[in-house]
């Protein structure tokens, strides 16, 4: 796998309810959280989606793939590979998928350590769905580096 130095990328964590949504940089190999954007009965907030991809111009989308703790597929899984599906056509860029295992206990590790360091503020609902993507986006650029 080739990443372009220096291109956008943006990383999506899939869940039932809500899509948590990244961006990250191939040349610094960081991420950071955007968005939560809306998944009502399988159904994306496209508008939202296409809003993001037109403002962020990713080269490359980057979609968790939720199996279980044993790789096992799961209806989690079969949903959140339809919607990568969904964005390779609607919007014509190479989608990646990653190993999501663990990524939200890590999302709410992450923030329980940031308001340990004094970090202010309430944990809403889609905290942790975007900085679950910018954990997937990170873990992908170190695996494809």
């Amino acid at each position: 796998m080739t990443i372009n130095n220096g291109q956008r990328y943006l990383a999506f964590d899939y869940g039932e309810k809500r899509i948590g949504v990244a961006s990250g940089n191939s040349l610094s190999r960081t991420a950071a959280t955007l968005e939560t954007v809306s998944n009502s009965s399988g159904t994306p907030d496209w508008q939202r989606l296409d809003e993001l991809v037109k403002t962020w111009l990713p080269v490359g989308l980057i979609v968790g793939d939720p199996v279980t703790e044993n790789g096992e597929v799961v209806e989690i899984t079969r949903q959140a590979r339809g919607f990568a599906k969904r964005l390779t056509k609607r919007y014509k860029l190479p989608v990646h998928s990653i190993d999501e295992r663990y990524s939200s206990m890590d999302a709410s590790g992450t923030i329980k350590s940031l308001r340990r360091q004094g970090a202010r503020g309430r944990t809403k609902r889609g905290d942790i769905d975007k900085v679950a993507a910018a954990l997937l986006m990170q873990r992908w650029f170190d695996e494809n580096s």
